[in-house]
């Protein structure tokens, strides 16, 4: 009996410790990616060290964006030329809000300050903050492989190009029955005239 008990006792505290020092595992692969993610952020997004993109990217990576790219893959030199893209036309005055991570994910909701220098940069992006939140799936080898990018574009200038664009198209449609009414009306007096 005391035999059983010590046994039981052997393999609960070994148990433990299994379970503490796997925690302890899960807990640090957790931080070391959302440290990842937010060297990737102060690298490109914050400061202009675009060229570091390989330090954070898998040299191809899944892509989940709003719009067209979604389950795209795309090289790793995306991810510089859209940085770079938005550094050659203003400045970022960006922060990190909070992180949380999960496994290989690292979910981090950040706003972007962005102030255009150039006509393209005020005419594409607009100056303003915008909230974003990215997911992050990140490999063994530390590099990212895959981003969900979710951006609250309704806080953007962007809103008033969808309004604008929606706006022309409804005039075009409601001015071809316009144009049909007035070929008719010019018809009829012909017509009438006669």
């Amino acid at each position: 009996m005391k035999q059983t008990m010590l046994l039981l006792a052997l393999v609960g505290m070994w148990m433990n410790s299994y379970s503490q020092s796997d925690s302890l595992v899960i807990q640090n692969r957790q931080d070391r990616n959302k440290e990842i993610a937010r060297n990737f952020y102060q690298d490109l997004w914050f400061t202009d060290n675009t060229d570091n993109y390989t330090e954070y990217v898998a040299d191809t990576y899944v892509v989940h964006d709003i719009g067209d790219r979604k389950g795209a893959t795309e090289p790793a030199v995306e991810q510089k030329n859209i940085a770079d893209f938005f550094w050659d036309n203003g400045n970022w005055d960006s922060k990190v809000n909070y992180q949380i991570a999960e496994g290989d994910l690292v979910a981090t909701r950040w706003e972007a300050t962005y102030d255009p220098s150039t006509f393209t940069g005020n005419f594409l992006i607009g100056e303003g903050t915008i909230p974003i939140i990215n997911v992050f799936r990140i490999n063994d080898e530390g590099k990212i492989v895959e981003i969900w990018n979710h951006r609250h574009d309704i806080d953007t200038p962007r809103t008033m190009q969808f309004t604008i664009k929606g706006l022309l198209i409804g005039l075009l449609i409601a001015l071809i029955p316009t144009l049909i009414a007035f070929r008719l009306k010019r018809k009829l007096k012909a017509v009438r005239k006669q």
